[in-house]
């Protein structure tokens, strides 16, 4: 654990980036965060016998950046390819749907509508979704902004991307809007570190989640923090 502890947290103080942008895995603010990667990084400083201290961003992409620039030792994000070049990820601990939002006017009905010539999609710059719709999409276009549905409303455009709880919110406050039935992708959330660590701390990471997947704190942190048990990958 010696050698772990120094490749991992060589300040002695394992750095945690923390996106609040998604209200599903943090909650509270930059000074107190809260929610379950909060709670997985301080199972994480715990096993290593190390304190945990708290990096806190708006978006994923920030987080991104931050372990990146060797600012914080773990971030908690999607898996995506484009990040695999440079994180070193865990099996997911959750898994969140990505859903399309359209004016309740919009001849866009299903999934399969969406995917077209002049269609344009908002999303929030950096985010899983965004890296997806990128990859994925043949004719319809991304819009990128802060927020998904800042840019949908402020550009007027066809459709916005976003994860399922904050996009079911923002359809149940607008009600001239509607969500499209089904998900476009599953995201799915895991722990990474940077590829540079070595192959036995990125171990320990992994069987770190297993353990707090198979023993039931992941799904118990969801419940604490007001978040469905059900997202446990």
């Amino acid at each position: 654990m010696k050698i772990i502890r120094a490749d991992l947290a060589p300040s002695g103080t394992l750095r945690a980036s923390i996106n609040l942008g998604n209200p599903v895995l943090a909650q509270g603010t930059p000074q107190a965060p809260s929610g379950v990667t909060v709670e997985i990084a301080n199972q994480i400083g715990a096993r290593l016998g190390v304190p945990v201290s708290f990096l806190c961003f708006d978006a994923a992409r920030k987080s991104f950046e931050a372990m990146r620039a060797g600012q914080a030792d773990i971030c908690f994000l999607a898996v995506e390819p484009e990040r695999a070049a440079e994180v070193a990820f865990t099996e997911p601990y959750v898994a969140i749907e990505g859903v399309y939002a359209v004016p309740q006017d919009s001849p866009l009905l299903t999934l399969a509508d969406i995917d077209r010539v002049g269609v344009r999609i908002g999303v929030k710059q950096g985010s899983a979704y965004d890296l997806y719709l990128s990859r994925t999409l043949r004719a319809a276009t991304v819009v990128r902004g802060d927020e998904g549905v800042d840019v949908f409303r402020a550009q007027d455009l066809e459709v916005a991307a976003g994860i399922r709880q904050p996009m079911e919110s923002f359809t149940a406050t607008n009600p001239d809007v509607r969500l499209i039935d089904g998900r476009f992708m599953q995201i799915l959330q895991a722990v990474g570190t940077s590829v540079s660590r070595r192959p036995e701390t990125a171990a320990f990471l992994r069987e770190v989640v297993a353990d707090l997947k198979t023993s039931g704190f992941v799904a118990a942190a969801l419940r604490r923090s007001n978040q469905s048990e059900d997202l446990v990958a």
